[in-house]
């Protein structure tokens, strides 16, 4: 294994200069549902997709996506972070939108597959950037009534990426979103779907606009607080309680799932439950957390024109920043998972 990884010459990118966006890279994967199962999938190295105009994902938003990291060990490894739960969230979503996603088993081979077919692009341990792995499902049938597609696109593209902010692990300003609302009750909330995002578009924007960095929403009844535009929220007390709330419209995510099992094993009490509101003013820290950013520390939140500051001096607090380095330690395999959360991807020839 050695003797392969010391063969792999990296692209010549400036990592530890990288945004969070887009980089071609050498190929992605494709399988195709029809008539029931699924292909063998594809490599390809074309960045476009030959779909027909009356496509359900186009009209009918049959659209929805993961997002995960593939970190580079200290000894040269590649590893990614709790890949089975992607795939269950995967399944989930595509449930709630009526379509077909593939198997835990695909899921993992397909992501590994474009790991190996784009390793040279996997940063460097060390650089603060990672391989990010997008998969997407997609309905590619042609259909003009509504109806779920006969037939379903599964693509997982990589691209290296840097911090989801360019300060990287440092705080930003909140604002409650007391007009629109991210997602209804029992809806698609919990889905990772496109539309979702595309809705919460204009929340993050008028945000940006009036100097936040991000919109945290509330739920229909603007008692109790959902989450972020695109990561999940949690807030600690001064008797170190880990409080993150349970809602049925919040996004299922993997990032607080772990978050919640490491603060319980660091003597932190966690409660997944509804957050009202008011509790705001309870907490000495609060955070967004989400695969892109790990953790985002809050520096204040400001509703209906009062501001609850949390930090003063523009630092992360100590809470955020144990668990943040606890976390990343695991990740880039700086120290040892004692969870089974990382997975080795093998880096030889491809199977």
């Amino acid at each position: 294994m050695n003797s392969i990884k010391s063969q792999i010459t990296k692209a010549p990118l400036d990592y530890s200069s990288l945004p969070f966006g887009y980089q071609k890279t050498d190929m992605n994967i494709r399988y195709v549902w029809r008539d029931g199962s699924w292909d063998k999938g594809t490599e390809s190295t074309e960045e476009h997709l030959p779909l027909h105009i009356a496509a359900t994902a186009l009209h009918y938003g049959q659209a929805v996506f993961e997002g995960l990291k593939v970190y580079e060990t200290p000894d040269g490894r590649a590893q990614t972070f709790r890949i089975e739960e992607n795939a269950k969230r995967l399944q989930h979503s595509a449930e709630m939108l009526s379509m077909v996603a593939p198997p835990t088993e695909l899921f993992v081979e397909a992501v590994h597959r474009a790991v190996r077919a784009n390793r040279r692009f996997i940063p460097p341990h060390g650089t603060g950037a990672a391989l990010y792995v997008r998969p997407l499902l997609i309905g590619t049938g042609a259909n003009i009534g509504v109806a779920p597609s006969s037939e379903f696109t599964f693509i997982v593209m990589v691209t290296p990426v840097g911090p989801y902010f360019k300060q990287g692990f440092s705080p930003t300003k909140l604002v409650i979103e007391d007009e629109l609302e991210r997602a209804a009750p029992h809806g698609v909330g919990t889905a990772k779907a496109g539309g979702n995002y595309a809705a919460g578009m204009r929340a993050t924007v008028k945000a940006r606009q009036n100097g936040f960095g991000e919109a945290l929403y509330l739920d229909t009844t603007k008692q109790y607080i959902d989450e972020l535009g695109a990561a999940n929220f949690f807030g600690i007390t001064e008797d170190k309680r880990y409080i993150t709330p349970n809602s049925p419209s919040v996004l299922r995510s993997i990032t607080n799932m772990s978050l919640r099992t490491l603060a319980a094993d660091m003597g932190y009490t966690v409660e997944h439950r509804q957050v009202h509101v008011d509790e705001l003013h309870t907490f000495v820290e609060t955070g967004a957390c989400g695969t892109a950013a790990v953790i985002t520390p809050v520096e204040s939140i400001t509703w209906k024109g009062e501001e609850i500051i949390y930090l003063r001096d523009g630092k992360p607090g100590p809470h955020c920043t144990a668990l943040y380095q606890r976390l990343v330690d695991i990740q880039n395999g700086v120290v040892p998972d004692p969870y089974g959360w990382t997975q080795e991807v093998s880096l030889g020839q491809k199977l």
